[in-house]
């Protein structure tokens, strides 16, 4: 058999990963680790180009002080027109620079003993990107103080700055990787997912920003693994009533853990969560509404 010698190193790296950069593992954390498990196009349906939101209404819990405390969590998804000069919703459709995002608004208010808490999650993502968040916005309000955060993605990182009512934050801006998840985002991006029973995959992720803190996050390294199971839905007023949905367990490396699980057919609506922690959501109403049209 005629051998063939190459001493061209250019041409010898290029032969080596076309057979090989194939079967190669992708390290958890690159850009393109992630993105094969979920389904680019499924912002991309009419659904959303009919001028209103979807709104979905949750009872939920989350852990204050100690105690459980339970409350009404509004998720709001919606298509809107931003520029990028300003990287928010534009009222100028004659530019040059638009580009469609999806917005997932989240808010919540809830009481304590002494003093309520309100927290507006905002993660707008590219339309052609259901896993990587473009940008997230979190401000908290309560009796202690006012906190709002704000993540940016910028070409190679996330421009992460905050203003905050604790000592060693204050007001100030970093840098941080721009290649994990955020957990806040798991809502929407994981109804979006190439849903397989048993389907299984790693990804670093974001601890949840919905809190008064401004800390640089730190990266978690999480599994995720699907299941084909059956659910009460919520919206059943029918304790024995079940629906067959997709769950999604997420596995934390530190020992923390959360399940969502999403009704089978589009657009794959989140029917629970359950965290480690005690925060829980289950969906109590789901409707279409143009609501900024409302007084």
């Amino acid at each position: 058999m005629m051998q063939m010698q190459i001493n061209n190193p250019i041409v010898v790296a290029t032969l080596f990963f076309s057979l090989f950069g194939c079967n190669s593992k992708q390290i958890p954390g690159q850009p393109d680790s992630v993105s094969p498990y979920f389904n680019q196009e499924w912002a991309k349906n009419t659904i959303w180009d009919d001028g209103q939101a979807e709104i979905a209404k949750y009872k939920a819990t989350r852990i204050v002080y100690g105690k459980l405390r339970s409350y009404e969590y509004t998720y709001i998804l919606v298509k809107e027109v931003f520029n990028k000069e300003f990287g928010v919703k534009t009222d100028d459709y004659s530019r040059a620079d638009l580009f469609p995002v999806m917005k997932v608004n989240k808010f919540c208010s809830f009481e304590t003993k002494a003093y309520p808490y309100h927290y507006l999650t905002s993660v707008f993502f590219e339309r052609d990107k259901v896993d990587k968040a473009y940008k997230l916005t979190n401000t908290s309000q309560e009796w202690c103080g006012n906190t709002a955060k704000s993540f940016t993605r910028k070409d190679r990182h996330f421009l992460f700055e905050f203003m905050s009512y604790w000592d060693g934050q204050g007001n100030g801006s970093m840098k941080i990787d721009h290649t994990p998840m955020f957990e806040d985002q798991l809502s929407y991006s994981l109804r979006s997912l190439n849903f397989e029973d048993g389907l299984s995959f790693e990804a670093p992720i974001y601890p949840s920003q919905i809190n008064s803190r401004a800390t640089k996050p730190v990266v978690i390294n999480s599994k995720f693994t699907v299941t084909l199971v059956s659910v009460h839905s919520g919206l059943s007023k029918n304790d024995s009533d079940t629906t067959k949905a997709w769950k999604v367990h997420v596995e934390n490396e530190e020992e923390s853990s959360s399940d969502y699980w999403f009704d089978r057919t589009y657009p794959n609506a989140m029917l629970k969560m359950e965290s480690s922690d005690g925060r829980s959501l289950v969906l109590d109403s789901l409707y279409r509404d143009a609501y900024w049209a409302h007084e």
